[in-house]
């Protein structure tokens, strides 16, 4: 086994499974043990790095999807020497906004991102902690491009692999870790 992949081996075995959330029938693949280990925590972002690096010379613009990617998407940018962006949920930005609706397994919803966050041209790298359905990485894609900016990549630390979520994608799509069948 590789170095690389050890650390993976790592990562994953510090990932949580909480059984029956936020519902029955599901298990919820909790991020949040990575945070209590700052060891693991920078072997992920050591992975991530790793990858970028390696797929891509230039990106401009990291974009964090509400809420954990939040948490890994600046310091993937701060390490990559790059600027940061979030994208949220309707009416949780400050100023002008650019909006993309997307269909949601139960309705609805609504991504926003500031107006001039990304611009024209721009190389976007879009981060997320899990792609599950897909919907809300196919949003984020739409919302980026509509601001004329080039979407490297969607990268996730976690793929639910069972819910075939990147085959929505019409971008690049990376994942460290999957899980099927669980």
């Amino acid at each position: 086994m590789s170095a690389i992949e050890e650390t993976k081996a790592r990562v994953k075995n510090a990932i949580g499974a909480i059984p029956d959330f936020p519902k029955p029938g599901i298990l919820f693949r909790d991020i949040f043990p990575l945070f209590r280990d700052p060891s693991i925590l920078n072997d992920l972002i050591d992975l991530l790095v790793h990858h970028v690096k390696q797929a891509f010379q230039q990106v401009d613009v990291v974009v964090g999807l509400e809420a954990r990617g939040f948490l890994f998407g600046p310091m993937l940018a701060l390490r990559l020497g790059c600027g940061f962006a979030p994208i949220r949920k309707k009416g949780k930005l400050p100023g002008e906004c650019i909006q993309v609706s997307y269909t949601l397994e139960y309705g609805t919803d609504v991504f926003e991102m500031q107006k001039g966050a990304v611009k024209a041209g721009q190389k976007v790298l879009i981060v997320d902690d899990l792609i599950a359905t897909g919907g809300t990485m196919h949003a984020a894609c739409q919302l980026v491009r509509s601001m004329e900016a080039e979407v490297l990549e969607c990268l996730v630390i976690i793929e639910l692999i069972d819910l075939k979520g990147k085959e929505k994608l019409t971008a690049p799509f990376h994942t460290l870790i999957d899980f099927e069948g669980e």
